[in-house]
């Protein structure tokens, strides 16, 4: 391909440091994965957003999560049509090839995501309702959740809200899909909502007795 470039010395580098440190630390664990393939009992469905890691967050290693990121962290309806679906795609591995326990969905804070979906079904962004727009109809599954915040003035508490109710609706989605219905019916698999504050660190989760998002 002649597009493609060698990687920047920078990033050689981090490789070289990572190969020589962590990787030495951890080398009984990286074989046994390779050797005994991984068995994660948890997925995450993260955004894209540089600012997040789950990992990090968690503090957990190589093996623990199986981790899909997406443009705002959204599960999109179950739609069985014959195209490409790869968050759907993603799910239905995670549940019914690895045998994952829990779906985790986490939000978070300043989500652009989020804001664009604002923006654009609030008028604002022209430019993503066209067709050709990705992003533009990647956000259309959040437009249920804009229904349940246009109420709310413009701005940072609607930023707020929606980043929230974007969690909920994923989850919903996420009942949609009937390998994972099933599973959540029998009590094989259960489903998390969580928060992530960027700049406070804090980590809310749903609590579907009392509605609402509370720290852990």
């Amino acid at each position: 391909m002649q597009h493609a470039k060698p990687l920047p010395a920078y990033l050689v580098e981090r490789y070289h440091d990572w190969s020589e440190t962590t990787y030495l630390e951890k080398k009984d664990l990286m074989h046994k994965l390779a050797d005994e393939g991984q068995h994660p009992p948890a997925m995450v469905i993260a955004c894209c957003d540089s600012r997040v890691h789950a990992t990090s967050i968690f503090g957990v290693d190589q093996g623990d999560f199986f981790l899909h990121r997406n443009i705002a962290n959204l599960v999109p309806p179950y739609e069985p049509d014959g195209g490409a679906h790869g968050t759907s795609a993603a799910i239905e591995y995670a549940v019914t090839a690895l045998g994952v326990r829990r779906l985790i969905v986490m939000g978070h804070s300043k989500c652009g995501g989020v804001q664009g979906c604002l923006d654009m079904c609030s008028g604002h962004a022209p430019q993503l309702e066209e067709q050709t727009s990705f992003v533009g109809r990647w956000m259309d599954a959040l437009r249920p959740g804009y229904e349940r915040v246009k109420h709310l003035e413009r701005g940072p508490d609607q930023s707020l809200a929606l980043e929230k109710v974007g969690v909920l609706v994923s989850l919903e989605n996420l009942m949609g899909f009937p390998f994972v219905a099933e599973r959540v019916e029998a009590g094989n698999l259960s489903l998390h909502g969580l928060w992530f504050d960027i700049r406070d660190g804090a980590v809310e989760c749903y609590n579907a007795e009392t509605d609402q998002f509370e720290v852990v």
